[in-house]
């Protein structure tokens, strides 16, 4: 199951993130996503659980913990959306 994590420390690391879900099972991956201009974080990250119970199980305890002095929240991620422009032209003419 993929987990997206939000409101992170822009201190947490991946090697942290998967120390947090690793005490619920086995982590697959964990990725803090970062700016690719800065490459400092961007304050959120997804986790790759391959057993759904320990990963709703992990969604459950770790959403709005504590983390570094901030509020986590921890969802299921959703699918990324094809998302195009609203602004894209059509073959009308003006």
């Amino acid at each position: 199951m993929n987990i997206y994590v939000s409101n992170l420390s822009f201190a947490v690391s991946d090697e942290d993130l998967r120390d947090f879900f690793a005490a619920y099972g086995e982590v697959s991956s964990a990725k803090v996503i970062m700016d690719k201009f800065t490459n400092r974080s961007r304050g959120f990250a997804f986790v790759e659980m391959p057993d759904e119970t320990s990963a709703q199980k992990a969604i459950q305890e770790l959403d709005g913990a504590t983390v570094d002095g901030r509020s986590i929240k921890v969802n299921v991620a959703r699918p990324k959306e094809n998302n195009k422009s609203s602004r894209s032209f059509s073959n009308n003419r003006w």
